[in-house]
């Protein structure tokens, strides 16, 4: 991906958890790149009664234990999130999580009732994404898709566009700007609807 887009999701990550720090919150950061992690679904982890996660599977699972929002920060790529997004979907959050618990809406996984919110980058204009209806499309068939099918209450869906070599740090600092805002609300909810008497944890994942 463009440079810029690469240093910008790491900039959102790094401001969205300075600003989940600063309401007192821990944050867990799993950059999927960085961990060489491995997006292939082997067959011995096919949702069925009795799948064994595999070892590392088992490591984000650990990683990911006891987190309250569910933050995904990537680039739209030909329409559709990273081939290694969608791998660690597969085998991470849907580790454990049959066709017939999605059917049935029988909320095992470790998902339910957690929050999502997505932050999403690409080199091309809104305006024209919009023409396509290419971010409406993606909410529909993915974001809301994730909710249904785990169980999540979806947040929100921040875009930034137009981000490609040159892009000015003034509108890169805007966006930054409009980062800042969503941990303080998604904070102060999960304070008030949990109750907390210990930091809650948000997880972010980052591809760059």
């Amino acid at each position: 991906m463009p440079s810029e887009a690469g240093k910008l999701h790491h900039s959102v990550a790094d401001v969205y958890c300075d600003e989940v720090e600063r309401c007192g919150q821990k944050t867990v950061v799993r950059d999927l790149y960085r961990l060489g992690f491995d997006p292939i679904l082997k067959a011995e982890e096919m949702p069925a009664v009795g799948a064994e996660p595999g070892p590392d599977v088992q490591t984000e699972l650990t990683h990911l234990s006891g987190c309250d929002v569910f933050t995904l920060i990537y680039p739209i790529w030909f329409g559709t999130p990273p081939a290694m997004l969608k791998g660690y979907i597969e085998r991470i959050f849907g580790s454990g999580v049959t066709p017939q618990n999605v059917l049935l809406r029988n909320r095992l996984g470790f998902l339910t009732a957690k929050r999502l919110l997505i932050f999403t980058t690409s080199a091309t204009k809104d305006l024209w994404l919009d023409e396509q209806g290419q971010v409406a499309s993606l909410r529909q068939v993915f974001d809301r898709y994730l909710a249904h099918a785990f169980g999540m209450a979806l947040e929100k869906h921040v875009h930034f566009g137009h981000i490609l070599p040159g892009t000015r740090a003034r509108w890169i600092d805007q966006n930054l700007y409009d980062v800042r805002q969503e941990p303080r609300r998604v904070c102060a909810e999960v304070l008030a609807a949990t109750r907390h008497t210990a930091p809650a944890k948000t997880v972010g994942k980052v591809l760059a």
